[in-house]
């Protein structure tokens, strides 16, 4: 059994005659990494969604570590993290450091462990720790994406759903995203990505594609 599985879920939005997905089922293993890929409207960003637990399905079950999902919030968040595309829908701290150590200040007591994660994070991400001090409003798209990143891999989960993870990031920032994916596929922990086109990232990086369309996921 894999640490994350989709059952059979059905989801369509309020309002909407048809389901955006049909009967996906989707079994993530530890220390393996997906990529979804899909025409514009596919649902990909939906299926992310539900499979973090942000979106409930019409019908079927997101199991996490054998255990229904549902039943597991919000406890089970900090071990499911989850980078929006937009990033600024998931900034809402003024500083950088202060969104950065959000999560972290949810789960530790020591501001010493908390300050040290949180610089950990920013360097992890190739960005220099001045723009700890940094309003998050005034940053350029590609460093708030950085920054929503460091915010989710501070505090370690155990899954990563990463929403379009290169856009907009330079050829150097994409390495460094993908050095932390690596890094965290070699401590034995998930990774789900969902994106237009994977043909920019290497091998070694990917152990399996899938193509949603019309609801439906198929092995690639």
């Amino acid at each position: 059994m894999g640490i994350l599985e989709l059952r059979n879920i059905w989801f369509k939005y309020p309002g909407m005659e048809n389901h955006v997905l049909k009967g996906i089922s989707l079994e993530l293993e530890s220390g393996k990494t997906y990529f979804v890929t899909g025409p514009n409207g596919a649902g990909k960003t939906t299926l992310l969604m539900v499979a973090g637990g942000l979106l409930k399905p019409e019908k079927g079950e997101v199991i996490f570590q054998g255990k229904p999902l549902s039943k597991q919030l919000p406890e089970a968040r900090r071990h499911i993290g989850v980078l929006f595309q937009n990033p600024e829908a998931m900034l809402f701290n003024p500083t950088v450091y202060d969104e950065v150590a959000y999560g972290l200040r949810q789960i530790l007591s020591s501001q010493e462990e908390i300050d040290r994660k949180v610089k950990d994070a920013i360097r992890r991400i190739g960005l220099n720790e001045n723009i700890l001090y940094k309003l998050v409003h005034k940053l350029s798209y590609g460093e708030k994406k950085l920054v929503a990143f460091a915010s989710i891999i501070s505090y370690e989960p155990k899954v990563l759903l990463l929403d379009e993870p290169f856009t907009n990031l330079s050829h150097e920032n994409i390495e460094q995203v993908i050095s932390i994916i690596l890094d965290f596929k070699s401590k034995g922990k998930t990774i789900l990505m969902v994106g237009h086109d994977s043909s920019g990232i290497r091998e070694n990086v990917i152990d399996k594609k899938f193509y949603l369309d019309g609801g439906k996921l198929k092995s690639l």
